[in-house]
């Protein structure tokens, strides 16, 4: 939000269509080659759709498995209503294993004893993969031995973890350097 005039205390002036159009990238991005969300053992469609959205506001590719299901709940998640960044896969655990060989970073949001706190997560410097797991095992311990890095995202309530789109949109936003 923007602030009113100088001197101005108390106002909060919202920022009109216009203003933000100016300052945002006029389109839809095509494949930024930079920044994935990989939720590679999904659930849930509606988590897809929410993040699909979060990956249109920090500018990422969401890469998801070629379910039957998961085509329509792309497109109820998609509210821009315009073409976003998505890639497909077949085998997840290859597809990993591709990014790796190809120098991506690929971190995991996963509770594990060697993750690092999503506070001490700094933004990515290079392709970087956010590998999201199943919402109710995680991720397979076949894929744990393809990640560079697991993040832990700290809790203080009852639950264990957040869904895959809660999680996955908190991440992306850290490392897109946008928190």
């Amino acid at each position: 939000m923007a602030g009113g005039p100088p001197g101005a205390k108390g106002r909060i002036r919202t920022r009109t269509p216009a203003e933000l159009r100016r300052v945002r990238r006029p389109r839809s991005h095509g494949c930024w080659d930079h920044l994935y969300a990989a939720p590679l053992w999904p659930l849930h469609g509606a988590n897809l759709g929410t993040l699909l959205r979060t990956c249109d506001a920090v500018g990422a590719c969401l890469v998801v498995p070629r379910f039957p299901w998961v085509p329509e709940a792309l497109a109820r998640g998609n509210t821009l209503r315009r073409p976003a960044c998505v890639h497909w896969t077949g085998d997840p655990l290859r597809w990993l294993q591709r990014q790796r060989d190809r120098g991506a970073h690929v971190v995991g949001v996963e509770l594990a004893d060697e993750a690092v706190r999503l506070a001490d997560l700094p933004a990515a410097r290079r392709t970087t993969v956010v590998v999201l797991g199943h919402e109710q095992q995680g991720i397979p311990p076949e894929a744990l031995d393809l990640l560079d890095l697991a993040v832990e995202i700290p809790m203080v309530g009852t639950g264990a973890s957040l869904n895959v789109a809660v999680a996955g949109s908190l991440a992306l936003y850290k490392l897109a350097g946008l928190l």
